[in-house]
């Protein structure tokens, strides 16, 4: 059944080519409702106008992209990835973003188990800063092929989990298909996240198979073997009513004309989602 397009959102980084500016008219002509920044898009520019702009061309802010990468071999970097977290905490606030999605990091000098505390540790520091200007926090598990350097929760499970030892109302989980697609566990988990209001965001995209690159061959909506529909009739099930946000790393895709690019984006989500 075809879909409107008023829980649409798409992240900046699908268009990498285009200026986040020309991102946002793009967007609204093409009657998408919301989108989501990454940093790299406000270099140079200052957020609070962005923020304006976005507003002004009738699109939500749905959340930044993306702070997290706590674990690190010494104490010094661990505290100036703390560091940079607040800065980028303070940046969303300025944009007006309601949310920070978190990619938690990991390190392939120590084992997963460390990386883990690190992350816990790194989540606890900025906390109060996100209490104090009222921005929430999601954890988003990646693929376990990005257990090395990227992410140390590779699970909605330990996701859950996470979220029960920090404990803290602005802390929750960003579910990504493209990451948790393959978990046979993912249904019990995501009952257990809506449960407890812990589903802040829902991206999508596919994956192809067979995959070119594990990173930048992501595949729109419906071209790959991901039962988005099926995962979305579960999110939904357990609360879940917020933005559905296109995230696609593609090479191919960045290399075409972006306008067209969006207007598939727009038929896919459509028609596969």
């Amino acid at each position: 059944m075809m879909q409107d397009t008023n829980r649409l959102a798409i992240h900046t980084i699908t268009t990498k080519p285009w200026p986040i500016e020309e991102a946002i008219e793009g967007y609204a002509q093409a009657g998408v409702k919301g989108i989501s920044v990454w940093r790299d898009a406000l270099d140079g520019r200052s957020a609070a106008k962005i923020g304006d702009r976005i507003r002004s061309a009738g699109l939500s802010i749905v959340a930044t992209v993306r702070g997290g990468f706590f674990p690190a071999l010494s104490e010094a970097e661990r505290q100036a990835r703390i560091d940079d977290n607040k800065a980028f905490i303070h940046l969303s606030a300025e944009l007006g973003s309601p949310l920070l999605v978190i990619v938690p990091g990991a390190h392939p000098g120590q084992s997963l188990t460390e990386s883990r505390l690190q992350i816990r540790r790194g989540l606890e520091a900025i906390l109060p800063l996100a209490e104090e200007v009222n921005l929430k926090l999601a954890i988003e598990p990646l693929h376990p092929m990005y257990a090395d350097t990227r992410s140390a929760i590779v699970t909605l499970e330990q996701a859950n989990d996470l979220c029960r030892e920090v404990e803290h109302p602005l802390l929750g989980i960003a579910v990504d298909v493209y990451h948790l697609w393959w978990d046979p566990h993912l249904n019990r988990e995501l009952e257990r996240a809506g449960r407890n209001n812990k589903i802040f965001a829902f991206h999508v995209c596919d994956w192809k198979s067979p995959t070119t690159d594990f990173l930048n061959d992501r595949g729109l909506m419906g071209e790959g073997c991901i039962d988005i529909p099926g995962i979305r009739r579960e999110v939904e099930k357990n609360g879940f009513t917020r933005f559905i946000e296109v995230e696609i790393f593609s090479t191919r895709y960045w290399n075409m004309d972006q306008q067209e690019y969006l207007n598939l984006i727009v038929k896919a989500y459509k028609d596969h989602v």
